[in-house]
């Protein structure tokens, strides 16, 4: 049997619990996809996209939804080591990848403040642009269900604000084009363990900043959302629930009880009517 075979039969029965099922349910509960969808799944070339890639191949062969599918892979001016390794990875798993080069690395090389936030706005960007251009009207992007829970904590401990990563939003910019997240549901070290179980060997952030400080491949470059990581793994220790009561908090919000909140461009304090009551 050929590798990419037994892969693809491990994601529909060995981890129907913790992958299948769940890539279902984000897609199903947010209904992230419509009849006559394009959507331009993206290969970054780590773990969360190329298992992403292959959900969606096995949702196009057995679910009962008409869309259809770009795998498309942006080169941001990776090393010719890590490129490759997207490639062959992408060929072992039997993804036919669209690769489209830019080169945001070089752009973003020398910005002091913020450069993973000024990368990220410009690699979605180019993606929306180059999705378009092939006739998508959506890009799927491999953030799963930790992502989601380490924004909430990020924004409340280091933004002082309330917030979380939605399933899916509308693009302000590029109009008629929508991004979806359908690991929204499934927890790293399911990604992790299914890597580990067919021994493959993904890029991780391959960016500047990580070669410029010379990182070990198992190491990322010290960031808050690091620092958010490792705090949700010490608090798992204490009580095992905890990652699902902090990404149930952000549907769980009682607007009776907080001091104030925005809508859009609006404020709203809870004193606006609290005579009134």
């Amino acid at each position: 049997m050929e590798k990419y075979l037994e892969i693809e039969r491990s994601i529909i029965k060995n981890y129907r619990k913790k992958i299948w099922t769940k890539f279902i349910k984000g897609i199903q509960e947010f209904d992230m996809i419509q009849d006559g969808d394009k959507i331009a799944v993206c290969i970054s070339g780590g773990k969360d996209s190329m298992l992403m890639a292959k959900c969606f191949q096995e949702l196009k062969k057995h679910g009962k939804m008409n869309f259809n599918l770009v795998f498309l892979s942006m080169n941001p001016g990776y090393n010719e080591i890590n490129k490759q390794k997207i490639i062959s990875n992408a060929k072992l798993l039997n993804i036919p990848i669209t690769i489209f080069e830019t080169n945001i690395f070089n752009s973003v090389a020398n910005i002091e403040s913020h450069p993973c936030y000024v990368c990220a706005r410009m690699r979605r960007g180019y993606l929306y642009e180059k999705a378009k251009e092939l006739g998508c009207n959506k890009i799927a992007l491999g953030h799963h269900f930790d992502d989601v829970i380490e924004t909430i904590l990020m924004g409340m401990l280091y933004g002082a604000q309330m917030q979380t990563m939605m399933p899916k939003v509308k693009s302000t910019s590029h109009p008629g084009m929508e991004l979806i997240r359908p690991l929204y549901y499934v927890k790293e070290a399911s990604i992790i363990s299914w890597k580990q179980r067919h021994n493959l060997d993904f890029i991780q952030c391959a960016c500047r900043v990580t070669e410029k400080y010379n990182l070990r491949d198992d190491e990322r470059f010290g960031s808050k959302r690091e620092e958010i990581k490792n705090l949700i793994a010490q608090l798992r220790q204490v009580y095992d629930k905890v990652d699902m009561n902090i990404f149930r908090s952000a549907q769980n919000v009682n607007l009776d009880t907080l001091i104030s909140y925005r809508k859009k461009d609006e404020v709203h304090h809870f004193l606006d009517d609290y005579n009134k009551k």
